[in-house]
């Protein structure tokens, strides 16, 4: 009997087990039914608002070159120390990746076109279409076609740099609109939706979430960035970014990748602050912006300490410009802006946006800490000059921007110059980012020494030449590497 028994617990404990087996898939299964009812359909969204979303073509001409270097060329951006394989940001577009890109380092011959796509949305039905700039910059021919195929010449109203935004304007009417929203509502997590042109194929519909917002990128002062993990490539270039409502509220820009191809992390400029830029251009052509007129650096976990603060947070201030805002106010060096016009400023990346997007001659309240102290300062906002191209280096130098070449320079240390013995002068490429330099073939760590058959002194002998150098011809530029003396050809951009 008790082995009978046994025998019967086992079968009532294997029946009771199959039971909550069943049970357990039957939960299961409308778990996951109601699991799939949860997750968007994007179907109505795409029928309703892809008809806005256009492909951008563009030719630009180039004079052929000969090449400049046994050397490979550098990557066009350069990130913090610690970032492995060199990973870098680019702009996917125009960098030989994909997608056409720039032409170039062709043995000689005659001059040759180049074409590059990517993609925009139309915002009016007076044919106004926002993408970014570095999509249509210096291009001789800009073409935007249709959903329904129509293909028509682009103008371009105008461009901002510093936010990679262009206007453009077609000659058509009653055009399909998309409707705008406001970035400033996002939520990490939100469902996302891309349309654009990845390698030519039009209207490509890729989805996501939204990862971070407020995303601040190397090199990048002005934009705080919207980061996805949208399937972002070539082509989608100032595509819009949708949310569930089929508003649009960011203009895919830039990605991160080590390969040049989407890896799960893209960026999107914010609609809030590119319907700005917009607004801007159409007004008077070119984008205003706050200025406070001071170089600013992180605080580190040592300098948070010596400043007697609980936690490394905020702007450390390590240069004030002459006759600027920050210095008729008070602001002095070592102060640690912590608040901007009430908005709180955890690093010093946070800074540039706040500032940027504040109303010229607006009295603003900024809190900083000095000598351990809190303090608050009333600074009038200046419009950012033309030439603001000043910031530290990472060994802390003075490092000079020249936007026309899209790269950065200083003067050269003794230790640089004891690396060249012959070399007596000359200026050292501290950055290089996408654009003429790049193009040409520099590299961060080229010694120029030599532009346009002019012997370069110093950087801000060098600015100067580059000033007064035609827009669209190419000149010489002489360069010193580890391995010997290189000429190259520099285009100069025409706008």
């Amino acid at each position: 009997m008790v082995a009978g028994m046994g025998i019967v617990v086992a079968g009532w404990g294997q029946r009771i087990g199959a039971g909550i087996i069943a049970l357990g898939l039957m939960m299961s299964g409308a778990d996951a039914l109601a699991a799939a009812r949860e997750l968007p359909d994007f179907t109505k969204l795409v029928e309703q608002h892809s008809a806005a979303v256009v492909n951008i073509s563009t030719t630009q001409k180039h004079r052929a070159q000969g090449p400049s270097s046994d050397e490979a060329p550098a990557p066009p951006r350069n990130l913090p120390p610690g970032v492995p394989f060199d990973d870098f940001l680019r702009r996917f577009f125009g960098d030989g990746h994909g997608g056409g890109g720039h032409g170039g380092g062709r043995d000689g011959g005659p001059d040759f076109d180049s074409e590059s796509l990517g993609s925009g949305v139309v915002i009016s039905r007076e044919g106004y279409i926002l993408t970014n700039r570095h999509v249509i910059d210096e291009a001789d021919e800009i073409v935007v076609r249709l959903s329904d195929r129509r293909e028509f010449l682009a103008t371009v109203v105008g461009s901002d740099k510093r936010s990679d935004v262009a206007l453009l304007k077609i000659k058509a009417d009653n055009l399909p609109v998309a409707k705008i929203g406001q970035s400033r509502n996002l939520k990490v997590g939100e469902w996302v939706l891309a349309i654009g042109s990845p390698f030519g194929f039009d209207h490509t519909v890729t989805a996501g979430i939204v990862s971070a917002i407020g995303r601040s990128l190397p090199n990048e002062n002005y934009v705080p960035f919207i980061q996805t993990d949208v399937a972002i490539n070539p082509g989608n270039s100032g595509g819009p970014l949708y949310n569930l409502d089929g508003e649009v509220i960011g203009i895919n820009s830039q990605i991160y990748s080590r390969t040049g191809g989407f890896m799960g992390l893209s960026f999107a400029i914010p609609i809030d602050m590119a319907m700005n830029v917009v607004d801007q251009l159409k007004s008077s052509g070119h984008v205003k912006r706050g200025w406070l007129g001071i170089l600013i650096q992180d605080v580190t976990r040592e300098l948070a300490e010596s400043f007697g603060m609980a936690k490394p947070s905020g702007a450390l201030v390590a240069k004030i410009l002459p006759n600027s805002p920050a210095g008729k106010a008070g602001l002095q060096v070592g102060d640690v802006v912590v608040e901007f016009d009430g908005h709180e400023v955890g690093s010093s990346s946070e800074l540039p946006p706040l500032v940027g997007g504040s109303r010229i001659g607006a009295s603003l309240p900024v809190k900083i800490i000095r000598n351990g102290k809190p303090l608050t300062l009333s600074i009038v906002i200046n419009e950012l000059p033309e030439n603001d191209d000043i910031e530290l280096s990472d060994d802390g130098r003075r490092e000079l921007k020249l936007p026309r070449l899209d790269i950065a320079i200083a003067d050269m240390t003794s230790e640089q110059q004891a690396e060249y013995e012959d070399l007596q002068q000359g200026v050292f490429v501290t950055q290089v980012d996408n654009g003429a330099g790049a193009h040409a073939g520099l590299r961060r760590g080229d010694v120029i020494v030599k532009l346009n058959n002019v012997d370069v002194k110093d950087a801000q002998q060098l600015k100067k030449i580059v000033d007064e150098l035609p827009a669209g011809k190419s000149v010489p530029i002489l360069v010193m590497r580890r391995s010997g003396p290189v000429f190259l050809a520099i285009r100069i951009p025409k706008n």
